[in-house]
């Protein structure tokens, strides 16, 4: 099993961290794993993409030219990578910022993350969304092992970003 996820946003989406988590909660699963961040030119506000990939083989190189998913926050993003997935693959994106996109074969989940990060009170949260919708899709890592990285990262005193975090990727696994 090798899974490429090639995950893209705007600067200050938390696209970096959204990787860092998954990249994490795979490491701590025994699985084989590479981050590669990439940030545009302008850094807050411009494209920002990382790409991760998991297996439970060795891997050859961090670089990922053709996704088995993408993971997509904004219409730039959407239109950047939306030729780089499999023709079997599979699109997340984050209907509050890109338009939906159709291909024959791919399977796509069309969701408002920003809003439900809105409702929960945080809209930095919509990047744990978009996490739980994916993993309810692949089942790649566990879920309770992203919590246990959420307790790990989060700086100490500040329980209420562990459960912002929690509800949010919660919402996300809820979302079909």
């Amino acid at each position: 099993m090798t899974e490429k996820i090639i995950i893209s946003g705007a600067g200050g989406q938390g696209v970096m961290l959204l990787g860092k988590v998954l990249a994490d909660a795979a490491m701590r699963e025994s699985k084989s794993v590479t981050w590669l961040p990439a940030y545009g030119a302008e850094v807050r506000g411009g494209t920002a993409y990382c790409m991760v990939i998991i297996s439970d083989t060795e891997i050859g190189s961090p670089f990922i030219d053709i996704a088995d998913t993408l993971i997509i926050m904004n219409a730039p993003s959407l239109e950047r990578f939306k030729s780089r997935i499999s023709a079997k693959g599979l699109l997340i994106s984050n209907s509050s910022l890109a338009s939906r996109y159709a291909q024959a074969k791919l399977k796509v989940l069309h969701h408002a993350f920003t809003d439900i990060a809105l409702k929960l009170g945080n809209i930095k949260v919509a990047n744990m969304v978009a996490l739980g919708a994916y993993l309810a899709q692949k089942k790649i890592v566990n879920p309770n092992t992203v919590l246990k990285v959420f307790e790990d990262m989060a700086p100490q005193g500040k329980k209420e970003l562990i459960e912002i975090n929690t509800k949010a990727l919660e919402e996300g696994i809820k979302l079909k």
